[in-house]
């Protein structure tokens, strides 16, 4: 990982520091040059000192005969004075500004971050990708947010005080790899913008192929575009919402039920545990009773599905139990089914 805090500093001092350097070289040369042969190098060099500094402990160079001297030891000290005040003010404003301690939040970030795996990765922090993220939060799983924007990385650091997120633009490889994209379970890319949704996916199933993709995508044409760089899923929020509307007018209990399901206390939702590699047995094997979870279905590897299972129904591995379930329900679940 990059010393980001040296980085910085060395973005913000570095052509200051070489002004500085060739005002104290340029005034040591004038001022070989103007004492003649019986100046040392140490004497030009604190002449150029204290003419910078304001100190004013007298000319060590007699200057007293010389005008173009005193022209040039004003030159000198107008230059030198405002290279330093520039120097000083913005070490001042680095400080109090507290762009150090932001540095050092984002390597303590960057550093937790390195420590997550099997997380999700959100593009995007508007609307859509706070929704999301508070679902992430609600059942307990980890994330980190991408967003080129600084007023919405800083709103979604104020919703979530915990939460990880990266100032930088989604479709930039670099971002992805700092996201841990190549440890990552998934990648949501819910930008406002179609064409960068398109390149977050590109990317991402480039760089982790393994992971899943679901993208936010609003133009029709835009659809099978998405499916041919490999989004696992695509949503159109235009067509979710017309829908969501119609189920409110048609099926008001249900739409009611799962409302107060998102907004229980016990955040239980309907989840889904996949069956390991090295496991196997019945879904009580997998499943026994308890309140932290309620099996609703079962899909099996032929993607057929079967409700309500039997608690003796055969469970092999690559079939998905669909349960209601908290986040500890869902945990122990995953737990069993490896």
């Amino acid at each position: 990982m990059p010393d980001l805090i040296i980085t910085h500093v060395y973005r913000r001092f570095l052509w200051p520091m070489v002004a500085l350097i060739v005002v104290l070289v340029a005034g040591t040369a004038g001022y070989l040059v103007i004492g003649g042969a019986n100046t040392t190098i140490v004497d030009a060099l604190y002449m150029t000192f204290i003419t910078i500094a304001t100190i004013g402990y007298g000319e060590i160079i007699d200057m007293a005969a010389k005008p173009g001297a005193r022209i040039f030891t004003m030159v000198i000290a107008f230059a030198g004075i405002g290279v330093t005040t520039y120097i000083f003010s913005t070490l001042t404003a680095f400080i109090v500004a507290g762009e150090l301690n932001q540095a050092l939040r984002r390597r303590k970030m960057l550093k937790r971050i390195g420590q997550l795996s099997g997380h999700y990765i959100v593009c995007g922090a508007g609307r859509v990708g706070a929704n999301v993220a508070h679902e992430l939060d609600k059942t307990e799983r980890p994330y980190v947010v991408v967003d080129i924007d600084p007023a919405q990385i800083a709103a979604h650091g104020q919703r979530h005080a915990e939460a990880m997120y990266i100032l930088g633009d989604g479709t930039e490889d670099e971002m992805l790899e700092q996201a841990g994209i190549r440890r990552a379970a998934g990648v949501f890319a819910v930008t406002g913008d179609d064409s960068r949704n398109l390149v977050i996916t590109l990317s991402s199933k480039q760089l982790n192929p393994a992971c899943r993709v679901v993208a936010r995508c609003h133009e029709v044409n835009y659809f099978s575009k998405m499916e041919r760089v490999g989004a696992d899923a695509i949503v159109s929020p235009d067509f979710t919402g017309g829908m969501r509307i119609v189920s409110s007018m048609i099926r008001p209990q249900v739409v009611s039920f799962l409302d107060e399901m998102l907004r229980s206390d016990d955040n239980v939702r309907v989840e889904q545990v996949t069956v390991g590699a090295n496991a196997s047995g019945s879904i009580e094997n997998f499943a026994p009773p308890s309140h932290e979870y309620i099996v609703l279905a079962l899909r099996t590897g032929g993607r057929d599905t079967v409700f309500n299972p039997a608690p003796d129904r055969s469970v092999q591995p690559g079939d998905v139990i669909v349960v209601m379930a908290t986040p500890a329900g869902r945990a122990a679940l995953e737990s069993r089914a490896g």
